[in-house]
């Protein structure tokens, strides 16, 4: 007897059952309502790229995950995140673009990185982008995070922290202390604080041969929480770019207040550097404070020049992104969110009458009801284990009772609660209260 092919999916890609892929769909809705409401508009670019494309921002341990193919003369490679093709992009559509151009992408990116918790080949991201010509305002930066406190808002998670910085002060900073030509390596160095702590990363800054009264220096100044305007206007640098950093920070948090961003939902991190080289100002990581281990479940930032590789144009921006598969599994591992309906129908509608009940189905469906149907001769106790399985919130029954008394029967799967409906509005009322 001939072998079956092994269904099992490769390592590292995702697919979920109905009841899981629902409550992943609702979260990306959520987000991309939120998105829309600023006036961000969907884009959606194709997931394979010239590799030359791709491997133009690519650099160290990224150009190694990226996946790479040839069809003919072609070298392809699949997208490996969603900000290369937005430069790619505007690049290509300059002419046809209003600028400030307001684009949201939500869509799979995939780097050939090993799979563990949380961490996938295959993975959907949320991005949102303000690309200017020219001048962007820092206003932008603060509005930047108004988005993301309304969609940690809307996604109900409990308490967040949007956590705050800006790459010149670090910059400056490091340039006071006379370590401009380390600055990147130290970035990427003090990024990992969260992750590994003060001691380690004293270890490897001490490997790059920095002495210790700086480093000292450096993990003092990273380790700011109090009063950090303040204090950083005690440090009295005299360094330009430390201090345009600085104005830029008090700048943003004043936009922060106009926005009416609660200040117990954002704060100034030093710590956050966001180890890519393309940021060049204010950087955001967002945490949730009763789930600290999950890390950041939103990231990002303001960059200089977006097109440097494509275009001979200078373009600004600023954005996030949300990782939206790595956020899903997180929150199913704590518990989070509820994975309990393996439909999208409101109801069940049960009869043996299709004739009757498609009438029914089509006045309710007319109102915004989803609607599921069991027709056919099933026993009612089959049908009502169906609509447990299916987790609805109510069943509709249509039985030759109801239809000769010129009603139906609805019933709350919940409470056991079961009314006589005589209409579509009186199906509503019952509706909306469960």
């Amino acid at each position: 007897m001939k072998d079956k092919i092994s269904t099992k999916t490769l390592p590292g890609f995702l697919e979920y059952l109905p009841a899981e892929q629902l409550a992943f769909n609702k979260i990306k809705d959520t987000i991309t309502s939120v998105y829309e409401s600023y006036g961000f508009v969907p884009l959606d670019t194709p997931v394979l790229e010239r590799q030359e494309v791709l491997l133009a921002k690519a650099g160290g341990e990224t150009e190694k995950q990226i996946y790479c193919l040839e069809k003919g003369d072609e070298k392809l490679a699949l997208r490996f995140d969603l900000t290369v093709p937005l430069a790619r992009y505007v690049s290509e559509h300059f002419a046809n673009l209003i600028f400030p151009f307001r684009r949201y992408h939500v869509a799979k990116v995939y780097r050939g990185e090993r799979p563990q918790r949380g961490r996938f080949r295959e993975f959907y991201q949320a991005d949102i982008d303000i690309v200017a010509e020219g001048e962007l305002p820092l206003i932008n930066d603060a509005e930047i995070v108004k988005v993301i406190y309304e969609v940690f808002t809307k996604l109900d998670l409990g308490r967040f922290t949007v956590r705050l910085n800006n790459r010149k002060l670090l910059n400056g900073f490091f340039a006071d202390l006379d370590l401009s030509r380390e600055a990147s390596d130290i970035l990427r160095i003090i990024d990992k604080m969260d992750k590994i702590g003060r001691n380690q990363i004293q270890e490897l800054l001490l490997a790059f041969e920095i002495e210790a009264e700086k480093i000292t220096k450096i993990l003092n100044f990273v380790s700011i929480k109090e009063n950090v305007i303040k204090e950083l206007e005690a440090l009295n640098i005299k360094n330009e770019i430390f201090n345009e950093g600085l104005s830029e920070m008090k700048e943003v948090i004043s936009y922060l207040n106009d926005f009416g961003v609660p200040a117990e939902n954002y704060i100034i991190d030093l710590s956050i550097a966001r180890g890519l080289d393309y940021y060049t100002g204010t950087v955001y990581e967002t945490v949730l404070n009763q789930y600290p281990q999950i890390g950041s479940v939103c990231s990002g930032g303001r960059y200089g020049d977006l097109t440097g590789f494509y275009s001979d144009k200078k373009l600004p921006g600023v954005g996030v992104a949300i990782g939206l598969s790595r956020l899903f599994y997180q929150l199913q591992e704590a518990g989070l969110i509820k994975i309990n309906q393996a439909t999208s129908a409101d109801i069940l509608l049960v009869s043996e009458n299709l004739k009757a009940a498609a009438k029914l189905a089509d006045e309710l469906r007319a109102q915004g009801l989803a609607i599921i149907g069991a027709y056919g001769p099933d026993k009612f106790k089959k049908k009502l284990t169906l609509a447990n399985k299916l987790g609805v919130k109510a069943v509709i029954i249509l039985g030759e009772d109801e239809i000769a008394g010129n009603y139906f029967s609805l019933k709350d799967m919940t409470s056991g609660e079961q009314i006589k409906a005589k209409n579509v509005t009186e199906a509503l009322k019952f509706m909306s209260n469960l």
